[in-house]
């Protein structure tokens, strides 16, 4: 018989893995720059820079990063109903 504790340490492995993955990406920049447009964004999706002619918007980054935010809470929320709640414990809300 399988040792029923072995699955939840194999989880919290998982789930260290995970929170250290989305500590690498947050360290992550990406730069794009389409002509007068200029996007700097983190590997955890955050906007960290938006300029159009050199012109950056606090207001802007702002609004972006909500937006952001709400797809990730639409997407957590979608695939917490297909695990069954199961999404959680691999640090899915992790205060951004």
């Amino acid at each position: 018989m399988q040792n029923p504790l072995k699955a939840l340490g194999d989880i919290n492995q998982l789930r260290k893995q995970a929170m250290q993955m989305q500590q690498a990406l947050a360290q992550e920049e990406i730069v794009i720059e389409e002509g007068d447009v200029r996007v700097v964004i983190s590997g955890d999706q955050r906007i960290l820079e938006f300029s159009v002619q050199g012109v950056s918007s606090d207001v802007a980054v702002t609004a972006l990063n909500k937006a952001i935010k709400k797809s990730q809470e639409l997407a957590a929320g979608k695939l917490q109903e297909m695990t069954g709640g199961l999404g959680g414990m691999f640090g899915g809300d992790q205060g951004r």
